[in-house]
């Protein structure tokens, strides 16, 4: 392995937390009999922001396969995602194909980072990656206009509502916070038709619903160069299938997408452009 490759290994179990699956903690609330001692610890707590917590368990195969939400973790991809963006990123960059990079729905920022490591391992100074987001977690399912969003509302489940600042910070932290990352904050419907993109070379779409993915990928896939790839998270995952992938199927269908579609795990796939 090359040192930029060494260092793209590592960073991939940072943003996983493969690397420390031993330190996960969950925090403990004292009821029931041991409510005398809670009422103590919040005596001596106060103003203190002190927890008590106990180690918490992983399934690493799990974390492996990206089928849990790392409790402090940037990413919930797996491994066969994360390298696959390594991957088409690579691609891109030995096969000079034009274009920036983009993800749609990043959550804690993960793979975004990722794709700005790709960059930076390569010394390439020419390309930026674009972080779109409403990062406000997902939208109310609008249930009449896309039916297959039916009974998919996560509008409400607060570990997806990861906030601008958060992201950047997280960017930071990694030290890959610069002005080749460009941040496109609201909803897919309000923003990426008019985002000063030129041309991308890589495009991952994580947007989960059918209305974000529709929205998402008809507003980005004619900026996708020859020669550049289009990846989709939740295209074959239980429940998502019916949403992200038939916006997928239904978008290459309208469109006369042929070309062939590699499944990269359980749950995401790719395809390279050829026309």
């Amino acid at each position: 392995m090359t040192p930029a490759d060494r260092y793209l290994e590592l960073l991939k179990g940072c943003l996983t937390r493969n690397l420390f699956l031993d330190e996960q903690r969950e925090e403990v609330h004292l009821v029931g009999k041991h409510v005398l001692l809670w009422k103590a610890f919040m005596q001596v707590e106060k103003g203190r922001d002190w927890r008590i917590v106990k180690p918490t368990p992983v399934d690493a195969t799990s974390r492996e396969e990206g089928r849990d939400w790392p409790q402090n973790g940037e990413t919930m991809l797996g491994k066969a995602r994360l390298d696959n963006i390594q991957d088409c990123v690579t691609s891109v960059l030995e096969d000079d194909v034009p274009g920036d990079l983009i993800e749609a729905g990043v959550w804690r920022g993960g793979a975004a980072i990722l794709m700005r490591a790709v960059l930076e391992a390569h010394g390439v100074r020419d390309r930026s990656v674009w972080v779109a987001d409403s990062f406000e977690g997902l939208p109310p399912p609008d249930a009449d206009r896309y039916p297959q969003d039916a009974g998919l509302d996560y509008s409400a489940v607060p570990v997806l509502q990861v906030g601008v600042e958060q992201v950047r910070a997280n960017f930071a932290k990694y030290d890959l916070l610069d002005d080749q990352v460009k941040f496109l904050p609201g909803w897919f419907k309000d923003t990426l038709d008019t985002a000063p993109i030129e041309q991308l070379s890589v495009i991952r779409l994580d947007g989960d619903l059918y209305e974000s993915t529709i929205d998402s990928i008809a507003a980005l896939y004619p900026k996708l160069a020859i020669g550049g790839y289009l990846i989709v998270d939740d295209y074959n995952a239980p429940n998502w299938d019916r949403a992200a992938g038939q916006a997928i199927r239904d978008y290459r269908d309208q469109h006369g997408i042929t070309e062939p579609i590699r499944e990269i795990d359980w749950t995401a796939i790719c395809w390279r452009r050829e026309r």
